[in-house]
């Protein structure tokens, strides 16, 4: 599934290892997320879309 997490993290000069603080997971996954190699729980995109200010349907995307 593709992401727009990188776009959003970077506006808002939060950190790999910081969104991953904030989420509870670690800096490489976040980073994994990032680059498509992982998909997220349910409760973890909630938990992304939440600590980056945006819906969860505008941080994930179908292909």
């Amino acid at each position: 599934m593709k992401n727009h997490i990188k776009k959003y993290r970077e506006q808002k000069g939060i950190s790999q290892g910081k969104l991953g603080e904030l989420c509870c997971v670690s800096r490489q996954t976040i980073n994994a997320i990032e680059n498509e190699k992982y998909s997220p729980s349910l409760q973890l995109a909630f938990d992304l879309a939440k600590h980056l200010g945006v819906k969860v349907d505008e941080l994930f995307f179908a292909e």
